[in-house]
């Protein structure tokens, strides 16, 4: 009884593991350290102890590390980029950007209190410097790098090899044709090897067949446009980091230094400084400008152009030549642009004792199609009013080179050209806030601060003013004429975008690549050539293309009859003799099996 006890006992003992049927309470006899089995994403479990943890994270970081750069460099991940970066540009098209027109962006802060805030935080007021903009761009970078450099090397390979060698079976090819003939099998191959060559094949003797290859530039092409791509985006990210981009309005025999002090406006990229300016200087000489007098394109312009006298550097000769619109002066790679145009009156202001305190052409800003113009005409220093006391002049200005008339109701231009020119002004006087250090529009009358001149009647001095007449303003406090001259003006751009050339390089390298990838063909013709068991040669020609195309078997056929020609079908009296024959007659030549699609 006791030895069948101390047995049982034994069983239950040592059959059982800790982890196992006793659970919880087994695993208690035991002082061994628990081993941790938590599986891994790339294989083999976390061992025990500090060192299996070490290990199996280092393992977990680096197969994380290399799934993400399999799916980054994947050509599904790039067109998804390029597809969100082109997502990604919409807004920089449709909502104003700070960087091309900060007024338009405050305006639009000014009308849209809840998105203008919303906008303005998640970057869309500057959407090609921003962070998720920039994120994309450099990932997509990253991933054309990444899936060119592994297919480069590939590429590479190939053309140091050689095509593969025959399959065994060449009647499982798309394309196939074969014969038999009195040739050797090694004459075969020859005529077979220069036909193949002949056709621009990469042809080579392999065993008993030829091997030949075609269509190299198919993936030349395919990676030309991936290369092109990336100096696309290299030469954007270039001329967007050294860009700058400035404007300025010059009245005919005023003149135009490239300094950042000359600028009306002015603004670059961040990687931009001063001494990237190109060193030139022009003068305006005339603005032509001509226009259709008659039919439905009335006021069009015909001719419309600058002739500017230019010098490079700064002892550079005088050049001239003229600037149209569409056609910008070049120098070094500073672009000059014609953008705009318009009407300076002569004007000539006085004091209370009559002294010339102002004389100068006013440049004024067209608000329609027509040139009509408008604004201020501003004497800061100078002047003093019929008490001799210091005081400052402002008039609002509007101008038409093309007055419809007395009693028509309107004065809006009719015409752009200087047919009936007219000036209307509008006299104030007080602080025009030129000392307060706030920057202004020089275009613009801030009448805040202003005092209007009054008339008898208690109304707005105003006048109407033909060239040569005179405004005179009441209290004996000084004129203002409109003197015989109306000068023309001419707003110029000036760029500096270096790297345009290689983008548009790039673009053109990119449409050929891409055209070369989807237009050539790869594919591969073998020649086998071999002894029958009858002593004569048997010929077969197979075909197999990238993917599939009606010219393969057409190929196929046209480099079959060029080798039959060398080696033409074998004819056998004995098995083709036709009993009905006369004795003597030819026996007729059977054609080569052509080239068929399988």
């Amino acid at each position: 009884m006791s030895d069948t006890r101390s047995t049982d006992v034994h069983s239950e003992t040592t059959g059982t593991t800790p982890d196992g049927d006793l659970g919880e309470a087994g695993s208690q006899l035991s002082t061994a350290p628990v081993e941790v089995a938590m599986p891994g994403s790339f294989g083999g479990s976390r061992a025990p102890g500090a060192w299996g943890w070490i290990t199996w994270t280092a393992r977990e970081v680096t197969g994380w590390v290399r799934w993400f750069w399999r799916q980054l460099t994947s050509m599904r991940v790039a067109l998804i980029l390029l597809f969100l970066l082109s997502l990604a540009a919409i807004p920089g098209s449709l909502i104003p950007q700070t960087g091309s027109d900060a007024l338009k962006v405050q305006d639009f802060k000014d009308s849209h209190k809840t998105l203008g805030p919303l906008y303005d935080k998640v970057g869309l007021f500057h959407v090609y410097s921003s962070v998720w903009f920039s994120a994309i761009y450099i990932l997509l970078f990253i991933s054309l790098v990444g899936c060119i450099v592994p297919r480069t090397w590939q590429f590479i390979g190939q053309l140091r090899g050689r095509p593969p060698a025959a399959p065994k079976r060449l009647t499982r090819l798309p394309a196939y044709a074969t014969w038999r003939t009195d040739a050797d099998p090694e004459h075969v191959r020859e005529v077979a090897l220069k036909a193949l060559r002949q056709r621009r094949f990469r042809a080579h003797v392999a065993g008993d067949a030829v091997a030949a290859e075609k269509g190299y530039l198919r993936e030349a092409g395919n990676l030309a446009f991936h290369i092109a791509l990336i100096v696309m985006l290299i030469a954007f990210a270039w001329g967007q980091l050294f860009k700058s981009e400035g404007n300025k309005l010059i009245v005919e025999g005023d003149g135009f230094s490239n300094t950042l002090t000359q600028y009306d406006d002015f603004k670059s990229g961040n990687l931009f400084t001063d001494d990237d300016l190109v060193p030139f200087s022009f003068r305006l000489n005339k603005f032509i400008g001509t226009y259709e007098r008659t039919g439905p394109n009335k006021g069009t312009p015909r001719t419309y152009q600058a002739n500017i006298t230019y010098n490079v550097g700064a002892y550079g000769k005088d050049q001239k030549t003229a600037v149209k619109v569409n056609e910008p002066l070049n120098i070094g790679d500073a672009k000059v642009y014609l953008v705009s145009h318009g009407y300076a009156p002569v004007v000539t202001v006085r004091d209370g004792k009559g002294d010339v305190v102002y004389h100068d052409a006013v440049s004024l800003l067209p608000i329609d199609s027509n040139v009509t113009s408008q604004g201020a005409v501003k004497v800061y220093d100078g002047y003093r009013n019929a008490q001799g006391q210091t005081d400052q002049l402002g008039f609002a200005a509007f101008f038409v080179p093309t007055f419809a008339g007395a009693g028509k109701g309107t004065m809006f231009s009719q015409f752009p050209a200087l047919d009936f020119p007219v000036l209307a002004v509008s006299a104030y006087h007080g602080d025009l806030g030129v000392n307060s250090g706030i920057p202004q529009n020089v275009y613009q009358l801030n009448t805040k601060n202003l005092k209007p001149f009054k008339d008898a009647k208690g109304d707005l001095v105003k006048a109407r003013l033909l060239p040569g007449e005179t405004m005179q303003l009441p209290g004996g406090n000084g004129s203002i004429t409109f003197d015989k001259q109306v000068k023309e003006w001419a707003g110029f751009q000036i760029v500096q975008q270096p790297a345009s050339g290689w983008a548009l390089g790039g673009a053109v390298a990119a449409i050929f690549g891409l055209a070369g990838s989807l237009f050539i063909q790869r594919r591969r013709v073998w020649v086998r050539a071999t002894a029958g068991p009858d002593g004569v040669t048997v010929v077969e020609m197979g075909g197999l293309g990238r993917s599939e195309s009606a010219k393969l078997p057409e190929e196929l056929g046209d480099l079959a009859g060029l080798v039959h020609d060398r080696a033409p079908t074998k004819t056998d009296e004995k098995e083709d003799a036709d009993p009905d024959q006369e004795p003597g007659a030819e026996t007729p030549v059977p054609a080569a099996e052509g080239a068929q699609k399988k």
